[in-house]
């Protein structure tokens, strides 16, 4: 059961590893594109070249839902980054229940967007879990953790990328203990527990006013996508930039200027210097190649 990217290294692994796949839960395909076009879901793509038959309800409440769930008669599901609600007939139809394989360290990050709250916290480790799902958010007691690093300029997508191939190998793992009768769990403490909430537009615009170092994990918890950005005025009409990745630069001035060729800007507190960004429309560049087509002059300030 999952829908993105994300999950596609778990279905691939499983499948690797000789389990049989009954059936794959993906979220509906959508209109996309510029022709609006119906999409699969990066899932769907995978479990139909494995040969996995496809489900894609709406919504899993109901008994016809339930029924048809149980009638799969699962020994155990698999649950990435599917996107719906499991509701309780559904948690407890497979033998062994429900398995998530979730991208934090529990309790820390429960909910939508771990890898990006992590980063944006300016967390030094994540990590991937296996946890038995409960009716509550990523509340389930806890089998497996891997934890990974979070290197001082990495990006959410970079992260993102990194854990679920720790994660699918994880929950590889997980069934392996399953089958030898060896999987345990532990409750999750309630201390220490926050929640991760999905990114909204209005948070994604750059507060130069902020300290540097929240600034620049602004900037990459939200790289690649949905990304940070900021305003400048050129030709007398503001322009929109997206920042892909920055890094800690040298210097101070009043928030939001520019300090030097390099696109060094000052915060609240220090100073970031943008390496690559990307400005609407246009396809991502680094700061040098940006700046010979569009040059802000040291001195400008950006709000």
């Amino acid at each position: 059961m999952g829908t993105p990217d994300f999950a596609v290294p778990t279905l691939v692994e499983l499948a690797s590893r000789g389990h049989e796949i009954v059936a794959a839960y993906t979220r509906a395909p959508a209109a996309a594109g510029r022709g609006m076009d119906e999409r699969r879901s990066p899932v769907h793509e995978h479990a139909a070249r494995l040969g996995v038959p496809v489900l894609h309800p709406a919504s899993l409440k109901g008994e016809e839902a339930a029924e048809t769930f149980r009638g799969l008669n699962a020994d155990v599901a698999i649950v990435v980054a599917y996107g719906l609600l499991l509701p309780k007939a559904i948690l407890e139809a497979p033998t062994h229940g429900c398995l998530n394989l979730h991208a934090s360290l529990l309790p820390r990050w429960r909910g939508a967007a771990p890898i990006n709250r992590a980063i944006m916290a300016g967390d030094a480790e994540t990590g991937a879990m296996v946890m038995r799902m409960d009716e509550g958010l990523d509340t389930g007691p806890v089998a497996l953790a891997e934890r990974v690093p979070i290197g001082p300029d990495a990006t959410a997508g970079e992260l993102h990328d990194q854990l679920a191939v720790v994660g699918a190998d994880l929950m590889g793992r997980a069934l392996a203990a399953l089958e030898r009768g060896s999987l345990d769990f532990k409750p999750q403490p309630e201390a220490g527990a926050t929640y991760a909430k999905k990114i909204e537009k209005g948070e994604t615009r750059i507060d130069w006013s902020r300290p540097a170092a929240d600034v620049h994990n602004h900037i990459r918890g939200l790289s690649p996508f949905p990304g940070a950005w900021f305003e400048f005025v050129t030709e007398g009409k503001p322009a929109r930039v997206k920042v892909i990745r920055s890094t800690r630069g040298d210097g101070k001035g009043a928030p939001g200027t520019v300090l030097d060729d390099q696109l060094t800007i000052a915060c609240g507190d220090g100073a970031v210097r943008l390496l690559q960004v990307q400005r609407a429309g246009a396809k991502a560049m680094n700061t040098e190649e940006f700046l010979r087509g569009t040059p802000i002059e040291p001195g400008t300030r950006l709000p």
